[in-house]
């Protein structure tokens, strides 16, 4: 019985890795990144022609005064229940901030070279318009939640914006979305936490854990209010800390940067193999992990996000549209550079070095043993926002299954998501992280489906917007 039962588990895992093997393959990077220029093109090319509107109607309206008063419920919401454009996206974001801007660069770059941060800004720029698209139909297709806020996703996108046929795609992604919280979502990051926290100060990763999960019950207990209150906070300071920390390294290895661009630029296009025949293969590697990384950092085509800014109180789809595209500037043009610049620019890269201590080991180069405690931290405190993010994902997602039973569905899965919590940072499963992979990949094919398809839906609402502008 023995025997089966491991020929079967076996078999289950093969699945499991081709599965995963796919969704992160070059045929979906290739799709992520076909998407990504298609809606670019028909979107007349917005996140580079009006990248100034775009800052200006996002991190620009922080600083102005509100247009209307914020007292009158917008949309029929209550006050006690509105939630800014900003702070949806700063729930959205704390979804994207976590492990992959930091330890998921230096992978990248150890498995492509350098070269792969030129193509992580080629599909960020790209994605910029992806992410615009799926947040502007999230908001268009949203519905009321019964209790003064919105529900929105690929899910009601789905439902709601595309035919009949295609109402099974929006179970398969909220399925998806939901058991993928558990693993890209919590215990990857819990135990990115605990392993961080552990070499850097000696913690327990079993007290890592049980902190960790206390922490983290105690704010998505309080749903997406407490969570959008909590992520409004520190993103904004963990995000401005992290890039003067690195903008300081990087300024403080100056005489190396012009190095630096010049080998992302040439092992973007593998000129540096070329005089030994290799320039076929290096090229493939850069962009495979180059795009591959800037993906899995930002999520601009995953459909995770929108679930977040669909909860926004605005009246815009369009402007909700360029927060998800400000978020992914700000996600992988902004901290991923700063981190391989750290990287590059540092004694820690070699294309021998194994990228899980890279990035710590190219801060300590600079600041000694106080860089790799930033490092610790840094990656700590991304990760609890990452994790109470996709709580938030996985409890819509839930919602849209079980409409009739929402509240029962979501406590006992906040309880199951609080124990994953310490799971995640005192073992480690190969085989749940490969399920998890597979899944969060498999996210995709849905929700790039149905942007694809509503494209005109998307092309639109931006030239009705450019005509009131």
């Amino acid at each position: 019985m023995q025997s089966i039962a491991d020929s079967v588990f076996a078999a289950v895992e093969h699945i499991f890795t081709a599965v995963q093997s796919f969704v992160w393959g070059v045929p979906m990077v290739l799709a992520l990144f076909a998407a990504g220029l298609y809606l670019t093109v028909g979107g007349g090319f917005v996140q580079f022609r009006h990248f100034p509107l775009i800052c200006r109607k996002t991190a620009g309206s922080l600083f102005a005064r509100p247009a209307r008063d914020e007292s009158r419920p917008a949309q029929g919401l209550s006050r006690e229940k509105k939630i800014s454009p900003f702070r949806a996206m700063s729930a959205a974001l704390a979804g994207t901030l976590g492990t992959g801007n930091i330890l998921g660069v230096a992978t990248a770059i150890a498995l492509g070279g350098p070269g792969a941060v030129f193509w992580m800004w080629l599909s960020a720029a790209l994605g910029m318009m992806t992410k615009f698209a799926e947040v502007a139909l999230a908001v268009h297709y949203r519905v009321p939640d019964g209790k003064g806020g919105w529900l929105g996703g690929p899910m009601f996108t789905i439902r709601r914006g595309l035919p009949d046929a295609f109402a099974p795609l929006a179970g398969v992604f909220a399925v998806c979305c939901a058991l993928a919280s558990f693993g890209i979502g919590n215990m990857a990051q819990s135990g990115a936490l605990s392993s961080q926290l552990d070499a850097a100060f000696g913690a327990p990763k079993w007290a890592c854990g049980a902190v960790t999960a206390v922490v983290v019950l105690a704010i998505i207990l309080g749903g997406i209010h407490r969570i959008s209150g909590f992520t409004q906070i520190f993103v904004p300071v963990l995000t401005v800390a992290y890039m003067l920390f690195g903008v300081a390294a990087i300024l403080l290895s100056i005489d190396k940067l012009p190095a630096a661009l010049r080998d992302i630029f040439a092992g973007a296009f593998g000129l540096k193999a070329a005089a030994g025949g290799g320039i076929g293969y290096t090229l493939a590697q850069a962009m495979r992990f180059g795009v591959a990384r800037g993906v899995f950092t930002n999520e601009a085509g995953m459909g995770s996000a929108p679930i977040a800014h669909a909860s926004a109180d605005t009246d815009s789809a369009v402007e909700q549209g360029f927060w998800g595209a400000f978020e992914v500037f700000l996600d992988t043009l902004v901290i991923c550079t700063i981190t391989a610049l750290v990287i590059l620019t540092s004694r820690a890269y070699s294309p021998a070095a194994p990228p899980q201590g890279m990035t710590a080991d190219a801060f300590a180069g600079i600041f000694g043993d106080a860089g790799r405690s930033f490092v610790a931290l840094a990656v700590a405190f991304f990760a609890v926002l990452t994790i109470v993010s996709w709580s938030h994902y996985a409890c819509s997602c839930l919602t849209f299954l079980f409409p009739r039973n929402a509240s029962r569905a979501v406590f006992v899965y906040r309880v199951l998501y609080g124990g994953a919590v310490y799971v995640g940072a005192v073992a480690r499963f190969d085989f749940v992280w490969t399920v998890s992979d597979a899944f969060n990949g498999l996210m995709a094919i849905p929700n790039l489906i149905s942007v694809l398809l509503l494209s005109r839906v998307v092309f639109r609402l931006l030239r009705e917007y450019k005509t009131r502008e």
